[in-house]
């Protein structure tokens, strides 16, 4: 082997040990193939199971359905960003040497978060009307416990994806951009949970979205509101949310004991 046939396969090798040693960048590889044959085949699944006269509701329910679950993405994209450019500015050290306590961080990222959601949905709301006639808004009031109900889930996926990097390193900043995603097929965001294989429906029927989702068909099926559906969103993330501070607060502990906070991203 020449020298740059061996130049070439150290740098191929360094690769391909980072993929050895790190699980979620090795899952990525396959995973949003995957993911999206799950979503779109179970999609193509609804729509060949009910009759034409639905379809006259299918392009609302689907603008709809890729609106409201941009409010969880962004909202959870918002807090996990903001935490990683902290790292990638080398800045979360500094920051803790100040009188900084966790919760005042989080706090601090979700205001971040809010904000994020708020610039990237409008201008989509706006374009949604403007170019598909589609009014997210003809909802009714119903729409404050949607939009509430998905920035919940998404800061509570966030902190569960904080803390896996506060336990992994850089191996799993990967996790900021795929946790959420990969909820999508349970969350039947283009599909009722009925079209879902009975194995997998338990585990929508867990997903605060899932219920948020089936809520939104109602109002564009029905005009009724499904308050059934929303007490279980609330419930749920009620119990996820806790979870997800729990997980955080101990492995921010854990970091803190490690020295995790600045040497995490080298």
């Amino acid at each position: 082997m020449n020298g740059t046939a061996r130049r070439v396969w150290a740098l191929l090798y360094r690769h391909l040990a980072l993929y050895r040693r790190s699980w979620p960048r090795a899952a990525e590889l396959i995973y949003y193939p995957v993911l999206q044959m799950l979503i779109w085949g179970f999609t193509a699944r609804f729509i060949a199971s009910h009759p034409v006269t639905t379809f006259s509701l299918a392009g609302s329910m689907l603008i709809g359905g890729v609106l409201l679950w941009e409010i969880a993405l962004r909202s959870q994209m918002g807090v996990a960003v903001s935490f990683l450019e902290e790292i990638w500015s080398r800045n979360l050290g500094h920051l803790f040497v100040s009188p900084l306590r966790p919760s005042e961080l989080v706090a601090g990222l979700i205001g971040v978060s809010f904000l994020r959601m708020l610039v990237g949905l409008i201008p989509a709301i706006a374009l949604a009307w403007l170019l598909y006639a589609f009014d997210l808004f003809q909802m009714g009031p119903i729409l404050v416990l949607f939009f509430a109900n998905l920035m919940v889930m998404g800061w509570w996926v966030a902190l569960a994806v904080v803390s896996l990097i506060l336990r992994h390193g850089a191996g799993a900043e990967t996790m900021a951009w795929a946790v959420l995603f990969g909820l999508t097929p349970f969350s039947a965001v283009f599909y009722p949970v009925s079209v879902l294989p009975m194995a997998l429906r338990p585990v929508a029927l867990a997903l605060p979205s899932a219920h948020v989702f089936e809520g939104m068909r109602a109002v564009l099926l029905h005009g009724a509101v499904a308050w059934g559906e929303m007490g279980w969103a609330i419930g749920l993330n009620v119990i996820w949310t806790a979870g997800a501070m729990v997980l955080f607060a101990r492995q921010f502990r854990a970091a803190r004991v490690r020295g995790a906070l600045i040497s995490i991203g080298e």
